[in-house]
């Protein structure tokens, strides 16, 4: 059980020199994307420490799915948010969806289908990483529920697999335990290596719990505990942003599921400058307002949701 200590040890030192040293260089104007000038100057893309020590710890197999992904991820976090040419994409969007895909083939013919649902893990991983400790949180939260569904008799057996079942999710909480505090506190940010890489590190802790149904299952669970762990910020949002005042456990889902310059990029794709006004009770129920809020349409600014122009009268 040394390799509990040793990596929780490694990814708390590292990560507080890391820290010393960004937020030195940081002030200089010489880290560019990677030092962003909030809270006092905030280092960025400190996820870099579990993504490596990830790389290092997990079994082989389970290690080249994360590199894959953080190596793509790194970049995206060193050019920013930079478009590409006349496009509306971003070099970033276009980073990670190369990433997931290759996460997807490399990983297929170990996990199956489940390399899909790890690689999809991403985009609710990325979008709890809007506030400082809520990724950690989920991290911690989840991996501590697979150590437990092991213990209690659940997890395959894989020929790859040369540690035990628990070892996987053991590592992810450890590291995660020691990279999080300065993350907890707001001094630092994890960046898109972090969350890409720790989403991976998950996804592949729910399949070694139970295969392709429970990877299906806690990948639910995960987007889930997103929203409600975000609720009150995504509320705040809805309301300013999207106009809608009364959002349901479905619009939080679909959020957490498919907000981001990502599901964006698909709305615009898809929907062009249309709006839908969802009034079906059932869809709206389900999220359905968020999921086709397309945020290219000229008037977007004037859609009201269900319901919101009577919560506007009661409020003058």
């Amino acid at each position: 059980m040394n390799y509990i200590l040793i990596t929780f040890g490694l990814s708390l030192a590292f990560t507080i020199i890391l820290t010393m040293i960004t937020r030195h260089f940081g002030k200089t104007g010489i880290l560019g994307n990677l030092y962003e000038p909030v809270r006092g100057g905030t280092p960025r893309g400190l996820g870099i420490v579990p993504f490596l020590l990830l790389g290092i710890f997990l079994p082989p197999g389970f290690n080249d799915l994360v590199l894959i992904i953080g190596f793509f991820a790194l970049f995206d976090d060193i050019i920013g948010r930079r478009k590409i040419g006349n496009f509306q994409m971003e070099w970033g969007q276009l980073l990670r969806g190369i990433g997931m895909i290759a996460v997807m083939i490399v990983g297929y013919p170990i996990f199956g289908y489940s390399s899909i649902l790890i690689a999809l893990l991403i985009q609710p991983m990325n979008i709890s990483d809007m506030h400082p400790g809520t990724t950690c949180s989920v991290v911690i939260i989840m991996s501590i529920f697979s150590i437990l569904l092991v213990l209690l008799g659940m997890g395959i057996s894989l020929e790859i697999l040369i540690v035990p079942t628990y070892y996987i999710p053991l590592i992810l909480l450890t590291i995660c335990l020691g990279y999080a505090p300065l993350d907890y506190l707001g001094k630092i940010m994890m960046g898109e290596v972090g969350n890409h890489s720790f989403a991976i590190a998950l996804g592949l802790c729910f399949y070694v719990t139970g295969g392709f149904w429970w990877t299906l299952l806690m990948f639910i669970a995960t987007c889930l505990l997103i929203a409600f762990i975000r609720r009150n910020h995504l509320k705040e949002f809805f309301a300013k942003n999207l106009k809608i005042f009364n959002p349901t456990l479905g619009d939080y889902f679909m959020d957490v599921l498919t907000g981001g310059g990502l599901g964006d990029l698909f709305r615009k794709i898809f929907l062009r400058k249309k709006q839908i006004n969802v009034k079906n009770p059932t869809l709206i129920l389900l999220g359905f307002r968020r999921l086709l809020f397309n945020p290219f349409d000229p008037h977007y600014g004037q859609y009201i949701s269900r319901d919101s122009s009577n919560l506007l009268k009661k409020r003058e």
